[in-house]
């Protein structure tokens, strides 16, 4: 049986480490808070991520700790799954990652070690951890995820692509052979330098927002021409070089990685001086079309009638409702004057009524 160690065993980790151990593998996960450890090792672990609990009641070669020299010992591969939150000059926060790098150092050389980054990094960043590591043994890699909150088993089982920037040919063989072992389908694998995978992987979150952005904006313009968006996007979707995925007409980009992953590759763009137009752009149309949306409603709408939302959370599945562009909708019109009723589960209610308050009316479902 093969071992591998999870730091940071989160929303994310945790799925990734219950992943790995279906597959065959003995994984031995990190976490700095101990009664979180308890409940996965006593099984009793909650959560909202769909699958999560059920896997955990089946494993039979996962476990916890917090002490990081014993998952140092236990396997030669070690991957970082922690948060790496954006600053308010729109860079990612790396903090976490350094306090992983900086307990790792201190345990001394240790020959032959991969350590695969797996969190969203600002290109470059991945090369300045090899800098600090590689005299020590260790090869430093970069791993990221393409996977949606509330879908995240079903998306690393089954991912469109994997991204590999490897610290060595070595190391690229064996986070590939990983790969090839826990996915279901035949996904294509991307193996190229840390940087370039850096930037692949914001470049291509950006893409999706200027897509979104791109609908949304044709959309408008067929609404306010008196006609149907869905019809128009539809047929512009139907050519091959289009293509329909992320071409309706709706809600504005939100979530907790297209947003910030487009303000992180504008300003990784201006460091090099390089003025990313279409970034900016996205941002400022996803910004209007929202706004129009609130307008439109207003103008074509009786404000004494109720208006329910059934979900106000980014995603249907998910419970995170960080730039969600549905609650800066719903949050919108009762700023205008709207009765709306927000209609979400208990602990989606609790965070925002910490936020807004009673300008919503809330029913728990």
């Amino acid at each position: 049986m093969k071992n591998v160690s999870v730091i940071g065993i989160g929303r994310l980790g945790i799925c990734f480490s219950l992943t790995l151990e279906k597959c065959g593998y003995d994984v031995l996960g990190v976490d700095v808070n101990e009664e979180y450890v308890k409940s996965i090792n006593n099984k009793t672990l909650t959560s909202d991520e769909q699958g999560v609990e059920d896997l955990l009641q089946k494993s039979d070669n996962f476990r916890a700790t917090t002490n990081m020299e014993e998952a140092l010992n236990h396997s030669d591969i070690l991957y970082v799954v922690v948060a790496t939150p954006s600053l308010e000059n729109g860079r990612y926060d790396h903090s976490q990652v350094d306090g992983v790098v900086e307990k790792l150092l201190s345990y001394g050389e240790q020959p032959g070690k991969h350590f695969v980054i797996c969190c969203t990094t600002m290109p470059g960043y991945c090369d300045t951890v090899s800098e600090r590591m590689s005299d020590l043994g260790y090869t430093v890699s970069y791993n990221p995820e393409f996977i949606a909150q509330g879908t995240v088993l079903r998306d690393q089982a089954s991912p469109d692509m994997v991204l590999i920037g490897e610290g060595s040919k070595e190391a690229g063989e064996v986070i590939q052979g990983m790969y090839e072992e826990m996915t279901i389908n035949t996904p294509r694998i991307h193996r190229m330098t840390r940087t370039e995978a850096e930037i692949t992987k914001i470049g291509l979150n950006c893409f999706l927002t200027t897509k979104i952005s791109y609908a949304n904006m044709v959309g408008d313009i067929v609404l306010r021409a008196g006609g149907d968006p869905s019809v128009v996007l539809s047929a512009i979707g139907d050519d091959t070089r289009v293509g329909n995925k992320y071409l309706g007409y709706g809600y504005g980009y939100g979530g907790p990685c297209f947003p910030r992953d487009n303000r992180a590759l504008a300003i990784f763009a201006k460091d090099l001086e390089v003025d990313a137009l279409i970034s900016l752009a996205s941002d400022e149309s996803n910004d209007k079309h929202l706004q129009y949306q609130l307008d439109y409603y207003e103008q074509n709408n009786d404000k004494s009638k109720q208006i329910c939302f059934d979900t106000v959370t980014y995603k249907p599945e998910s419970t995170m409702i960080v730039e969600s562009q549905q609650l800066a909708y719903a949050v919108g019109l009762a700023r205008r004057g709207f009765d709306v009723l927000v209609r979400e589960r208990e602990s989606v209610i609790d965070e925002i009524k910490s936020i807004y308050g009673d300008l919503l009316k809330y029913e728990a479902r």
